[in-house]
């Protein structure tokens, strides 16, 4: 799966024949983001690296693409208490700050990153390796999640902004931040996913320990004046390094209240075990899934096919939401692979940055060779690589394989390989796949493809009750980003969406009063006079 193939002669290319318009400078990064001030870095540094390849006489080698810091324990510490401080047992400046205030700032944030949106890109290219389509659509929908969070606080809190009466008592329920939220996500979407969870944090009067990804980190390295110039002293504070020497005491510290973290289950039940009263933690998980696709013989193959396709390959199969398994009913199980390995074999490889690109570069050193290892154990266990170049690896590229046909003792059952490979399971009955998902460990999505409405039915009502999200006729996704967006079992804690975010980095708290001629006198002139920015009935527009 590694020797010579013409089909692949050219595709990495030499730094002369890369076009001017995609380079990116060396960035040797030596400030970190703490208590409002960027803080230069004299100590050990971590090369950043990217999947895309330049030839050289040692053979192809991964391009250097910077440094960052590597801040050591007493650092991260130091960062922890910058936002403790700024938080300040909810009395700091940004927690009291007025939601129209808070507002501004984060406005102010989206017009300084626009400014960086070229640079951002091309740095999303280079050390993900995400297509140019995909990295521009990345950083816009980033944009437009933080302008669609905004309309949503607006609109939480006009529906705040009224008193109520009941029992004799007036009160008015208003949602307060939790306190010191530590921000952690993955490389895939190293922008967008992060984002989804650190700007409603952020907005809702939190203080953030911002930990970058080990992969796209130097692409936030243009957005730390962003943090810096739109937010009060200590409101962010960004940690780099290694995260089993920094997290660790920072959560042993019992000071972070909000875990947020996009990553593996067996991380997340780590951190969490680190944590002295985890009753007080709050954690908002985005964590590991195998989303399943059906394909019974009622479906459409031609559908069935492109939004597998699409489900199992978009950024090589590198998505918590990509289709990871699929299950084809074995009347249709010779026509839909025959199509979906023809079409696979038809997917264009290349540099990022190339037109039509479909399947590029894989960031992770150690993603190849586990691959390799998948696809070796499912064909010694009787499976077949279906498609032309099927498992093809040069360097950081693998090329996508269909595998057929899959059963319950291959890895690729069980194992998220979160890359370029397509396992396809034969059924007989619609029970197979059910009794899939009741023993799976993971419970985030799945894809039902039929046309027929009975078992369509049967299907839906099965699943709604083992996975968050049931797709008919479509692939698995994350958007649109107002649907809620969380899991079962190991797949997730805590609901995502612009307005479930909202809601789960925040707690509803109120001001109540007896209702008396005194009572609402005083209510009135605090209101009136705008002396709390808790209590308010401002209508912002």
């Amino acid at each position: 799966m590694s020797s010579e193939n013409p089909t692949f002669q050219d595709l990495f290319k030499s730094e002369n024949d890369i076009p001017e318009e995609y380079k990116v400078p060396t960035i040797h990064q030596r400030e970190y983001l703490l208590n409002g001030e960027l803080i230069q870095w004299n100590g050990d540094v971590t090369e950043i690296y990217s999947p895309i390849c330049i030839p050289t006489e040692n053979g192809l080698q991964r391009k250097l693409l910077g440094s960052i810091p590597n801040i050591t324990a007493k650092e991260a510490m130091d960062v922890l208490e910058a936002s403790v401080k700024a938080y300040d047992n909810g009395l700091g400046e940004w927690p009291t700050m007025s939601v129209e205030a808070r507002i501004k700032c984060m406005q102010k944030f989206v017009y300084l990153m626009i400014q960086q949106r070229d640079l951002v890109i091309k740095l999303l290219m280079w050390e993900i390796g995400k297509t140019l389509p995909d990295s521009t659509k990345e950083f816009d929908r980033t944009v437009d999640y933080i302008n669609l969070t905004i309309d949503a606080l607006k609109d939480l809190d006009r529906e705040s902004s009224r008193f109520k009466e009941a029992e004799g008592t007036i009160a008015q329920i208003r949602r307060a931040p939790l306190g010191v939220v530590l921000s952690m996500g993955p490389f895939n979407y190293p922008l967008n996913e992060i984002f989804t969870t650190l700007i409603p944090a952020l907005i809702m009067g939190n203080t953030i320990l911002f930990k970058l990804p080990k992969h796209g980190v130097l692409a936030h390295y243009p957005l730390l004046k962003a943090f810096q110039e739109a937010f009060p002293k200590g409101t962010v504070n960004t940690l780099y390094g290694k995260g089993s020497e920094i997290i660790t005491p920072i959560m042993e510290s019992g000071k972070v209240n909000v875990l947020a973290f996009i990553g593996s289950s067996k991380v997340a039940n780590g951190l969490k075990k680190l944590h002295p009263k985890v009753n007080r933690l709050r954690a908002i998980l985005s964590l590991d899934a195998k989303n399943a696709a059906i394909v019974t013989k009622h479906a459409n193959i031609d559908v069935a096919v492109s939004e597998c396709i699409l489900g199992a390959l978009s950024f090589n199969g590198q998505r918590c939401t990509a289709l990871k398994l699929i299950f084809v009913q074995k009347e249709v199980a010779e026509e839909f692979t025959q199509k979906l390995s023809t079409a696979v074999s038809a997917m264009k490889a290349g540099l990022p940055w190339e037109k039509d690109v479909k399947i590029t570069p894989l960031p992770e050193v150690n993603k190849p060779p586990y691959l390799k290892e998948c696809i070796e154990d499912a064909l010694a266990k009787g499976a077949k690589v279906l498609n032309e170049n099927g498992g093809y690896n040069e360097a950081s590229f693998v090329f996508p394989a269909v595998v057929y046909p899959v059963n319950d003792q291959m890895k690729l059952y069980h194992e998220e390989q979160f890359g370029p490979i397509i396992p396809i399971v034969p059924f007989d009955d619609i029970s197979e796949p059910i009794d899939y998902q009741v023993n799976a460990n993971h419970g985030m999505q799945v894809s039902i493809f039929s046309e027929d409405p009975v078992e369509t039915s049967k299907l839906i009502d099965a699943f709604v009750n083992l996975v968050s999200r049931v797709n008919i006729n479509c692939q698995a996704q994350r958007g649109p980003d107002v649907f809620p967006f969380t899991g079962r079992k190991d797949s997730a804690e805590g609901t995502l969406s612009v307005f479930d975010a909202l809601r789960s980095f925040s707690i509803r708290s109120l001001v109540a009063a007896k209702i008396t001629e005194s009572n609402k006198t005083l209510l009135n002139s605090i209101v009136r006079d705008h002396d709390s920015n808790f209590l308010s009935t401002d209508y912002i527009f």
